[in-house]
């Protein structure tokens, strides 16, 4: 009885340990910009392992297929306003499975100038992206806002905001234009659903949405 015992309580951890796992690797991170350091945003943004866990269930995170690999392809090169509603939604869709960080990048009020308060995480960005481990890939940049304003103004604002932080990877720290793709969700998004209005839907997240063997060369 005591050895049957002991096998279902392993079992039990196995099945948590997988839990975890699975939970960690669609989970993005969050930091307030004022605390992130390019470590950290290099661990967060790091290709997961596809090493096996403790039974023999798959990897958590699917392998990119090749429809997948050619539409992230398609995203390189192409301006923020030409992404269909559609397009966006892919993104969002492909992301989930992605490894991210979100970063409560502020701007200046009722514009897409970066704060002054927001600088140490957007130069931490910068050195994270130019790291060895992660230069070459595909990222996506996606401005969010909270809920204030009308549909229309707060995709327009979350918009020019990533470009911003785009014009700004490329202007000072080198990052090729082509490896950063800029969308926009506006207020449809919310990292705080149960509180459209709180200041932590406005925030920039980072996806690492191929490696470099999809990435340019």
């Amino acid at each position: 009885m005591t050895t049957i015992s002991g096998r279902r309580n392993l079992k039990a951890i196995r099945a948590i340990a997988m839990i975890g796992i699975a939970l960690s690797a669609s989970a993005g991170m969050a930091f307030a910009a004022d605390d992130v350091t390019s470590d950290q945003i290099q661990r967060a943004l790091a290709p997961k392992s596809l090493t096996r866990g403790l039974s023999m269930t798959p990897p958590t995170e699917p392998a990119v297929n090749a429809a997948e690999g050619k539409f992230v392809d398609g995203l390189r090169n192409r301006n923020t306003r030409s992404l269909s509603s559609g397009e966006r939604e892919q993104i969002a869709a492909i992301a989930q499975t992605k490894p991210k960080i979100d970063l409560e990048i502020t701007f200046d009020y009722n514009s897409a100038n970066i704060s002054a308060k927001a600088q140490p995480a957007v130069q931490a960005l910068g050195k994270a992206l130019s790291s060895d481990d992660l230069k070459g890939s595909t990222f996506v940049v996606a401005g969010h806002t909270d809920a204030v304003g009308s549909e229309a103004y707060n995709q327009d604002l979350s918009e020019r905001r990533a470009d911003a932080v785009k014009r700004y990877l490329v202007d000072k720290y080198g990052i090729a234009g082509a490896d950063l793709v800029t969308v926009g969700y506006g207020k449809s998004k919310p990292k705080n659903a149960a509180a459209p209005m709180d200041p932590a839907n406005r925030r920039v997240q980072v996806v690492n949405m191929a490696n470099k063997s999809t990435a340019s060369k």
